[in-house]
């Protein structure tokens, strides 16, 4: 009996214990089974491939330099018209790879046409724009921004969406804003585990009461989501000595195209492929908006050339910080009475310089003028040669040349010989007259001339001239009046020109 008892007691317990231990075991079948359902959705969800970026703006505006920075490329090529390209996107917890389709609109106002090939009803939802501008020329951002927020606007209005899908766009840029909340920096977090991907920089709560938007965000909501770049800053130092900017003109700056992105619900990046400034960031805040990738790094406003500041942070409170340091100028005040384009810099332009064709008639006058300067010129200089030689037949026949003369002779012009002598016979007068001159001493023609009668020096006891020197001497002096001869009756017969 007691051991029945004892049985029936022992077996109440293990009946009492039994249902515990399978309701504790069921809980964690359940819980284990959630977990692994939650991996393997997470593992099967692949990137999406229909996702793609549109980049806008001005010709000279480094939108290709910038994606084929995004790109890994070194040496970019830029086209015309519509360009495309893509990125590389790589998911590295899934060990997922995808790409990234990137539309690059030409500048030029003719192809705005050929926008409709990149942004269109089937994608519309799949895009996001890039509005590219330059540090090189602050001056034109307002009329850039305000041109290609125009141009995206009405390219929007011609696209045949439904009322219900252009309010689903909206709606998610609003709570997007509404929900943002700020984290810690992206170097902490390098695994990309499941637990921080789903802390990510925006997360919708459906239990949380939605705050409403600040002051001046999004009075304009296009429904895409946009991101101001603005390129090439390191040009920042040449504006600060070739233009004179300060602190108080980028403060300007920043606060200007802060309250522009907080119209429109963008985005804003300072980046410089040159110094490679905000370029990585730049890459993972893509991934981050297009593919819900972890981006964990917060607004950066610190340094005036490496401006961060992600959809959803800012607020007219946070801009009103940069009045304190705007002396000269107010917020308000006109853009460009501000920041004006200098008078002394030349405008880029693409067109060639148009070259104006002169008249016929006029240049052929001009072209008779100048011949008719180069004639009078030449007969000018013929005259000037020509009258030394005229000048001996105005005043005569000139008389023999006699040892008793004492005068010398007249020395002959090599360039008037040359003219009127063939085969050079003037200078061959004057190498005997030089030799002469030379051999004697004295001046030909004179007492002590050659056609006078020999010196002899017997001081010595010996003559100063031999017989052969003699008579080499007198034939060479003979010689040279004969030349001398010839010369002068050459000129006798030149032809002359009138003066």
């Amino acid at each position: 009996m007691r051991i029945s008892d004892q049985n029936m007691e022992n077996s109440t317990q293990i009946n009492g214990l039994t249902p515990t231990k399978k309701k504790d075991n069921g809980d964690k079948e359940n819980l284990w089974s959630e977990i692994l359902g939650e991996v393997q959705k997470q593992g099967t969800a692949k990137l999406p491939s229909n996702k793609s970026v549109l980049v806008l703006g001005d010709n000279s505006s480094g939108k290709t330099s910038l994606i084929a920075k995004l790109q890994g490329v070194e040496d970019p090529k830029k086209g015309s018209g519509l360009e495309y390209a893509y990125i590389d996107v790589r998911d590295e917890y899934r060990d997922d790879l995808t790409r990234l389709g990137v539309w690059i609109l030409d500048g030029d106002p003719g192809h705005l046409n050929l926008l409709k090939f990149a942004l269109n009803e089937k994608n519309y939802a799949h895009t996001l724009i890039i509005l590219a501008i330059s540090m090189t020329s602050p001056w034109s951002w307002q009329e850039q921004l305000e041109h290609w927020m125009k141009v995206l606007g009405d390219h929007l209005e011609t696209l045949k969406l439904s009322p219900e899908e252009r309010q689903e766009q909206r709606q998610r840029l609003v709570t997007l804003w509404q929900t943002y909340c700020e984290t810690g920096h992206d170097d902490l977090d390098q695994s990309g585990s499941p637990m921080k991907r789903s802390n990510r920089l925006s997360s919708v709560d459906d239990d949380l009461d939605l705050m409403p938007l600040s002051d001046g965000c999004l009075t304009a909501n296009y429904g895409l989501d946009l991101v101001v770049v603005i390129t090439k800053t390191d040009y920042m130092v040449s504006l600060e000595k070739e233009f004179d900017y300060r602190e108080e003109h980028f403060d300007f700056m920043q606060q200007w195209i802060r309250r522009f992105c907080l119209q429109f619900g963008a985005s804003l990046f300072y980046t410089s492929v040159k110094e490679d400034k905000n370029c990585d960031l730049l890459y993972k805040y893509l991934t981050h908006r297009i593919y819900d990738l972890p981006f964990r790094t917060p607004a950066l406003v610190v340094e005036k050339d490496a401006v961060l500041i992600p959809a959803g942070w800012d607020n007219q409170k946070k801009i009103s910080i940069l009045y304190e340091n705007m002396h000269s100028c107010k917020p308000d005040d006109w853009y460009n009475d501000i920041i004006a384009q200098p008078p002394s810099r030349k405008t880029v332009s693409n067109r060639e310089n148009e070259v104006q064709t002169e008249d016929e008639q006029s240049f052929l006058a001009r072209q008779l003028q100048i011949l008719q300067q180069n004639q009078q010129g030449q007969g000018q200089q013929q005259t000037r040669s020509v009258s030394p030689m005229r000048t001996p037949q105005s005043a005569g026949k000139t008389s023999p040349r006699t040892p008793s003369s004492g005068g010398s002779p007249k020395k002959i012009d090599p360039k008037i010989t040359t003219q009127g002598t063939p085969s050079g016979e003037g200078v061959l007068a004057n190498f005997f007259n030089s030799l002469l001159h030379k051999k004697s001493g004295t001046t030909p023609g004179g007492p002590n001339s050659l056609t006078s009668t020999p010196i002899l020096n017997r001081s010595n006891g010996t003559d100063g001239i031999t017989p052969d020197r003699m008579s080499m001497r007198t034939d060479a002096a003979a010689e040279l009046d004969r030349l001398s001869k010839s010369v002068k009756k050459d000129l006798d017969f030149a032809p002359t020109s009138d003066c």
